[in-house]
C-alpha cells in the first residue's frame, strides 16, 4: 500500500516530448503551498478512515545554490497506529526551474524501517545517479546509474508535471517516463482517462483530468495500479486517488489547502 500511495502523488507525469529536457518552467505552484489529504482502505466492504498525508514546498539552499525543497509525510492515525503503524517522510531537492538535485524516502511500516536515497549530477547530456538503499534487515547497498533521458524520483515529478499544459490530450494516450528509487531505475505509463467531475473531502466538486498509472509496461500483462484524479486548471492539484492493491482498495481525498498559487477555476459546485 505504502509505495502505490507514493505513486500517487507522482500521479500526471511527462509525454515523451516533455523528456528530452530536465528542467521546466514552474507556472503552477509558489513555496508556501501547503495540501492536506484523508487517507481511507475498504475493510470488509466498509470504508474506514487509516491516516492523513501532508504536502508542503518551501525554498532552501542545496550546496549553496538557491533551490526548492518538497516534503511528504504519510501517517496513520490512532487507531490503526496500534494495528500497522507507518510513518513514510519523502524528502525531494530540485533547482527552482523543477531539475531534481536529491531524493530521500524513509519508510516506518509495522517494524520495518527502509530508505531510499538518489543523488543526481549531468554531465555530457546525461543524467548521472548514485542511489542507496537500506533494506528492513539494516543492511545498506550502493548502485549507480545513468541516462540519456530525464530521470525523476517520486516527488520532483509531481512537481514538473504540475506545470505540464494537458490541453491537448486525447483520451487513451499513454505517458512514458523513467522513475528512479534508492535501488532501481525503471519505466512506467500512465494513461489519460478523459474528464470527470468529483467532490472532495472540502465539499467541493472538481472538473478534473483523470489518470490511470499501469505496472511496468515491459510486462506481458499491464495491470491498473492506480487511477487519480487532478484539477483541470493550471494548479493541477490531485483531488482524488483510487489505489488497486493485491488485499484491497484505498482511497486519498484532498482535504484542505493554503498558499494555493493560481485560481481554482476547476470548481464546479460548492458544497
Amino acid at each position: 500500500m505504502k509505495n502505490l500511495i507514493l505513486f500517487t502523488f507522482v500521479f500526471i507525469l511527462q509525454t515523451n516530448t516533455l523528456m528530452a529536457q530536465c528542467k521546466y518552467p514552474n507556472t503552477a505552484f509558489s513555496p508556501g503551498e501547503s495540501l492536506n489529504y484523508d487517507l481511507y482502505f475498504n475493510w470488509k466492504f466498509i470504508w474506514v478512515k487509516v491516516g492523513s498525508t501532508h504536502f508542503g514546498v518551501k525554498s532552501t539552499t542545496y550546496q549553496g545554490k538557491e533551490a526548492l525543497r518538497t516534503d511528504i509525510l504519510f501517517k496513520s492515525n490512532k487507531k490503526c497506529e496500534s494495528i500497522f503503524p507507518m510513518r513514510d517522510t519523502l524528502i525531494s531537492y530540485t533547482t527552482p526551474d523543477l531539475e531534481p538535485l536529491y531524493f530521500r524516502k524513509g519508510a516506518l511500516e509495522g517494524k520495518r524501517y527502509t530508505v531510499d536515497e538518489v543523488w543526481y549530477t549531468y554531465e555530457g547530456g546525461k543524467t548521472l545517479m548514485k542511489q542507496r538503499f537500506r533494506s528492513h534487515e539494516g543492511e545498506w547497498s550502493n548502485t549507480q546509474s545513468s541516462s540519456d533521458d530525464c530521470v525523476n524520483d517520486m516527488l520532483n515529478i509531481l512537481l514538473l508535471s504540475r506545470s505540464k499544459d494537458y490541453s491537448n490530450m486525447k483520451s487513451g494516450q499513454r505517458i512514458n517516463f523513467k522513475m528512479v528509487t534508492g535501488k532501481r531505475l525503471s519505466n512506467q505509463v500512465l494513461i489519460y482517462k478523459g474528464k470527470d467531475n468529483f467532490k472532495a473531502n472540502d465539499k467541493k466538486t472538481y472538473r478534473c483530468l483523470v489518470f490511470s498509472l499501469l505496472d511496468d509496461k515491459e510486462k506481458k500483462k499491464e495491470k491498473e495500479l492506480l487511477r487519480f484524479y487532478i484539477t483541470d486548471d493550471k494548479n493541477h492539484l490531485p483531488v482524488r486517488i483510487d489505489f488497486y492493491l493485491k488485499f484491497g482498495s484505498a482511497k486519498a481525498f484532498f482535504l484542505n489547502g493554503t498558499g494555493i498559487r493560481n485560481p481554482m477555476d476547476a470548481i464546479v459546485k460548492k458544497k
